[in-house]
């Protein structure tokens, strides 16, 4: 039994007056450990049979109610007494339970926050049932009792989606009682006083009657975010259980898909993926403590550069954005600017917080306004000589101790780093498009990057909310060295019988989120063909090298922008067309070489692409260019839109046969010809089988 004591345990007792305090005590966030489930059964119990006794209130102890599942409990089996156990003991209670939440109440937490009779929070609180990101869904009746206090339609859009609320949200939509500004315990106390000796069970009540065409359009925009999560689907169906059964059955059939869903391998993905983030940020030589970053500047205000921008403004820091003349830079605040408003044009984001955030944007024509920048990231255009003089310009005018980071997703950062007579102070940080919402920053990490510009870099990527993943200097570092293998691949087999949308429809039906070519096309076929061009010294003439992007850029078509690319564009379509005159050109240019074309099945197209990521991964983990295959696996879910419940293309191939493995790299060997270089594909496997 929890003790009155001051001894230490995960859940104590305290009384003040007639109120019993079920202290939570589990840090850093009061996880559902077997310790503190048997813990909070124990207390209930004790002062249900207490008759000094009037009201209960669950408390966190620190800055958070619970925040969810113990991780060390992830992938293992179930031990008793589990969530469902100890809410029914709050239920059971003759007395009432009130739930005094600061800080989060997630998952679980927020379940055994839904068992109680009452819920009072800070203003400060989140509170939300994001089992479905780690593809599972609420197993201890959350699915039953939320859509008892929202209705179907906002319990389906909620549970879905995995959201997190803020206490004004979740007192709107009636999930908690009261929010409060200050003391916390007392008006928990107050409360669970109030109630006398009423229940409140949320499971009694009914679920909201509302119009069909709400829970379906509920439905249907919740599966179109699915993309193929099973997880998504078994929540919704969960939902929509409470008004087809009883509660008790209801909660039961939920608590078996939860147990069917956690052993299944989406949620072996998703939490491969929980934990390789945290690995993430174990970085070597990365210990010594960072640099002060107060202001940022940010060199080209083009897309890029205005959405990096962005990102340091929602930060809170004062951002320099640097352009050559009046023009370009009117149109780099505008874009800034547009950003924003689409925020509060959507609801956002309040019209008064846009001009705060506008406030702290300083542009400029003058590279000497960053003469007191702490940090600045060059995004100017994809040349090498053009950063170089770029590098040089800078290593002149900002101050010294100033960190020097480069946008580039491709070029060589220690050459870019030699243009200074401060190497050590250049690191790149490679923000993916748009920057403002993608999560992902890959951080290079030059030879001659000091620990402390890479401890900087790495404290700015928490600071601005970003995942980092740390590279080695190599052609297109992680994601783009991996990216541009598959495009080409991709290409290679338009020679040997497919056509665009047919490998861009295999591989959406595998859960990317775009096809190759369509990506291609919305991020513009010049870069890809500048790139190619820088490359082409380097090339093995040998080597089989499909030249259609090439043509398609001779002969002005370089994606949406310019209307027409792999597809055919109409005036402002985001979706492309199949394009006879595109299938001509890749007719001729497989005939010019004498390969006879044959049709790609969607699995053929499926594991010849697989199988050159897997490939290329080997080959850079092998050089050092990545750190461990995690890291590759969260680059490309987070950065290429590999779909997140199949976990990243190591973790899928860890997942087949061997042997289908071996036969896809085969045939991928065979179909590519001279020049293939087979990487250690077993060894890589071996690792992650360790896992």
């Amino acid at each position: 039994m929890p003790k009155d004591s001051g001894e230490r345990a995960p859940v104590r007792i305290e009384r003040e007056q007639d109120v019993g305090f079920v202290v939570i005590d589990n840090p850093p966030v009061n996880a559902t450990s077997l310790e503190v489930r048997g813990g909070l059964l124990d207390a209930v119990n004790a002062l249900a049979g207490d008759d000094g006794v009037a009201a209960i209130v669950l408390i966190g102890a620190g800055k958070t109610f619970i925040a969810g599942a113990d991780i060390r409990e992830f992938g293992k089996p179930m031990r008793d007494p589990q969530v469902p156990a100890v809410i029914a003991a709050i239920e059971q209670c003759g007395k009432p339970v009130v739930a005094a939440i600061a800080g989060a109440a997630l998952g679980g937490g927020f379940e055994i926050a839904l068992g109680c009779d009452g819920r009072i929070v800070t203003a400060e609180a989140m509170v939300g049932l994001p089992e479905v990101t780690l593809g599972i869904i609420p197993g201890a009746g959350g699915t039953q009792r939320l859509p008892r206090l929202t209705g179907l339609a906002k319990a389906i859009e909620l549970i879905a989606s995995g959201r997190r609320l803020k206490a004004a949200e979740a007192q709107q939509l009636g999930l908690v009682d009261d929010v409060v500004a200050s003391d916390l315990r007392l008006a928990a106390a107050h409360r669970a006083r109030a109630l006398g000796r009423r229940k409140r069970r949320i499971s009694e009540l009914p679920v909201p009657a509302e119009p069909e065409e709400a829970v379906a359009r509920a439905t249907e925009d919740a599966m179109k975010g699915a993309r193929g999560r099973a997880a998504v689907k078994e929540a919704i169906e969960a939902v929509r259980d409470s008004t087809r059964m009883p509660f008790a059955a209801a909660a039961e059939k939920e608590r078996a898909t939860f147990h069917r869903l956690r052993e299944s391998e989406e949620a072996a993905a998703l939490r491969y993926l929980f934990f390789a983030e945290r690995e993430a940020a174990r970085v070597a030589g990365a210990d010594a403590p960072p640099r002060s970053i107060a202001n940022v500047g940010v060199v080209g205000a083009g897309t890029m550069g205005a959405a990096i921008g962005v990102c340091f403004l929602d930060a809170g820091l004062p951002v320099v954005m640097i352009e050559r003349d009046q023009e370009s830079l009117d149109r780099g605040v505008a874009r800034v600017r547009g950003i924003y408003q689409r925020l509060v044009q959507g609801g956002r984001m309040a019209p008064d917080e846009m001009e705060r955030r506008l406030a702290r944007l300083m542009p400029s024509l003058a590279l000497a306004s960053l003469a007191q920048v702490d940090l600045v990231v060059e995004a100017v255009f994809e040349d090498m000589a053009v950063k170089q003089a770029m590098f040089r310009d800078l290593d002149r005018v900002v101050k010294k101790g100033a960190v020097l980071a480069s946008n580039t997703s491709y070029l060589n950062l220690d050459t870019l780093a030699g243009a200074t007579a401060r190497p050590a102070d250049v690191v790149g940080l490679h923000f993916f498009s748009p920057a403002n919402i993608m999560r992902l920053l890959e951080i290079v990490r030059g030879h001659t990057t000091a620990p402390d510009v890479l401890a900087t870099a790495l404290s700015v990527a928490r600071t601005i909310r970003k995942l980092p993943v740390v590279a080695r200097v190599g052609e297109g570092f992680i994601g783009n060295r991996i990216f541009f293998a598959y495009r080409i691949q991709c290409e290679l087999m338009l020679e040997e019988g497919a056509y665009p949308e047919d490998v861009d429809a295999a591989m959406t039906g595998f859960g990317l989120a775009m096809g190759p070519f369509a990506v291609n096309d919305l991020s513009g076929l010049d870069i890809s063909w500048h790139t190619r061009k820088r490359l082409a010294a380097t090339r093995d003439p040998k080597a089989r090298y499909p030249e259609m992007l090439d043509r398609l850029c001779e002969m002005g078509r370089f994606g949406q922008k310019t209307g027409a690319g792999w597809y055919r564009y109409g005036e402002g379509a985001r979706r492309g067309l199949s394009d006879p005159e595109v299938h001509a050109l890749i007719d001729k240019c497989a005939a010019e070489k004498g390969i006879a074309r044959h049709p790609f099945t969607a699995e053929q197209i499926q594991w010849r692409t697989m199988a050159t990521m897997i490939n290329e991964a080997a080959l850079l983990l092998a050089e050092g260019i990545a750190a461990r295959p995690s890291d590759v696996d969260l680059v490309l879910v987070n950065g290429y839109g590999f779909p997140s419940h199949k976990g990243g293309p190591l973790f899928w191939a860890s997942r087949r046969p061997r042997k289908d493995v071996t036969a896809a790299l085969d045939a991928l060997a065979a179909a590519t010809g001279h020049g293939f270089t087979r990487g250690n594909v077993e060894a890589v496997l071996d690792q992650m089988a360790q896992l």
